[in-house]
């Protein structure tokens, strides 16, 4: 009867807002291709579809405003029934700031805030829809039972500070990943950042960093490669003594982005056993040419313009004083949301920033001109769609294999792609799968069976290590 009762109440939740389960926008132009979307439907319904990176926002977590609603995040409980994702991984994130005990103390309440929203979410909010899963186990009886599932991850491991048992703590409350550093190097690893601002750690981790990784393997964390540098990750690689994951990243072989793997990275990866989850994030998955990226930087010196990087740390103003002034529930109109630049596009043109706008009008118009020249020679990349999304699916399996591979979104974290931008046109990924020829077993373990195996050999390596430590 329970079951019944969710199946009416999320039914309720998206038939509200004119939702449709496996909505697909691409129109079935001859039998062979209804044939296709009919197969994909299938396939799609019958595994497990999880993701391995959504943001999340405490104050989206209260009585009065919550998932159970359809906001205008990408994620909610709504969104996930229609596109039919069944696996959130909702993600404790704190951005990096001062190496300095009051800068550990905050970013510490910051990280249990959200530790406690999702816990609220799966405990009080909506209990008889989302259920917290803490093994892979939980995740396939949750799943028997017909209800959406959140895990907890951590981005940046900032907020233990320099104490051991935090991670231990953070572990206790329901955190199944953790990574090293985000944007800027943190205590415990050099960051992505460094190959422009300058490492901490010679391109690598710090001693504490070391032993983070230990005491993750011993508890049974899975450690998270997206963000650190590449020199963070290979150490830790060879540090860890059970397989890690790279929770949100992409191939920087199509996409050269400080944040993406390279192939030394990747078969390092395939190496160890893990799994690069590759992320739907349109500026991670599709960038401009070198030659029209160094073409709009020597313009922009010339002209005195900053060159901050835009699109490339994050997606959404990582690191950035909170506001704490009441605002309204960001609920959806019945028209949809607003069309938004979620910090991913690509193909940047400069336009509106602080120090254009400084330029006389004789200047400006001559910087114009002069980038109109730039976009004719060296065209802007545009926004990648799922058909990007797949080739790097498609290269990463093709170099380490499909055992190798998972997928995630950087969801209301900067994430989104034409064709993927909320968990609602999760189907969309699916159908584009099946029609490059990957079957059912294939897309099974793309949309979460890599994860949920290595997820189980990182228990396994844990219950190994406690029983040898008595």
């Amino acid at each position: 009867m329970k079951d019944i009762s969710r199946r009416l109440t999320i039914a309720g939740l998206t038939a509200a807002f004119g939702g449709l389960l496996f909505q697909v926008t691409v129109p079935a132009q001859s039998s062979s291709d209804a044939a296709l979307i009919a197969k994909a439907k299938g396939i799609h319904d019958r595994v497990i579809k999880l993701d391995t990176h959504n943001d999340i926002e405490p104050a989206n977590f209260t009585a009065d405003c919550n998932y159970t609603m359809r906001l205008t995040t990408q994620v909610n409980l709504p969104k996930m029934v229609e596109g039919d994702m069944d696996v959130s991984f909702m993600i404790v994130y704190v951005g990096q700031g001062p190496l300095t005990p009051e800068g550990f103390d905050n970013a510490y309440r910051q990280a249990i805030e959200k530790f406690d929203a999702v816990h609220r979410l799966t405990e009080k909010i909506a209990p008889d829809n989302i259920g917290l899963a803490l093994s892979p186990a939980d995740v396939l009886a949750l799943h028997k039972k017909n209800l959406r599932i959140a895990v907890i991850g951590v981005e940046n491991g900032y907020p233990i500070g320099t104490d051991l048992k935090r991670v231990l703590e953070f572990y206790n409350r329901g955190g199944r990943y953790m990574s090293l550093a985000h944007n800027g190097n943190s205590q415990l690893a050099d960051s992505n950042t460094g190959e422009t601002e300058g490492y901490l750690y010679n391109n690598g981790l710090s001693p504490l960093g070391r032993q983070v990784i230990a005491e993750m393997n011993r508890l049974g964390m899975m450690v998270d490669l997206s963000h650190p540098s590449k020199g963070a990750n290979m150490e830790a690689m060879r540090l860890s003594q059970a397989p890690v994951i790279a929770s949100h990243s992409g191939v920087r072989a199509l996409a050269n982005v400080s944040r993406n793997m390279d192939d030394e990275q990747l078969l390092a990866l395939k190496k160890n056993g893990g799994v690069i989850q590759v992320v739907g994030f349109a500026a991670y998955v599709k960038t401009d040419s070198k030659e029209r990226t160094d073409a709009l930087a020597k313009l922009r010196d010339e002209f005195g313009l900053n060159q901050q990087a835009g699109g490339r740390g994050g997606g959404r103003g990582r690191g950035a004083a909170e506001s704490t002034a009441p605002r309204p529930c960001p609920v959806e109109s019945a028209s949809g949301p607003a069309p938004q630049d979620r910090g991913g596009r690509g193909g940047g043109r400069g336009r509106g920033d602080a120090g254009l706008d400084a330029l006389s009008l004789e200047r400006r118009a001559e910087y114009s001109k002069r980038l109109s020249e730039i976009d004719a020679k060296f065209p802007p990349a545009g926004r990648a769609n799922v058909k990007d999304f797949v080739n790097q699916i498609d290269y990463a399996v093709k170099l380490i294999g499909i055992d190798h591979v998972g997928i995630s979104s950087d969801f209301d974290g900067g994430g989104g792609i034409d064709g993927w931008n909320s968990a609602a046109e999760a189907f969309n990924v699916t159908l584009e799968l099946v029609r490059r020829g990957y079957t059912e077993e294939q897309i099974g373990k793309l949309w979460s069976g890599n994860l949920l195996r290595v997820w189980g050999e990182v228990e396994k390596v844990s219950q190994r290590l406690r029983k040898k430590q008595g």
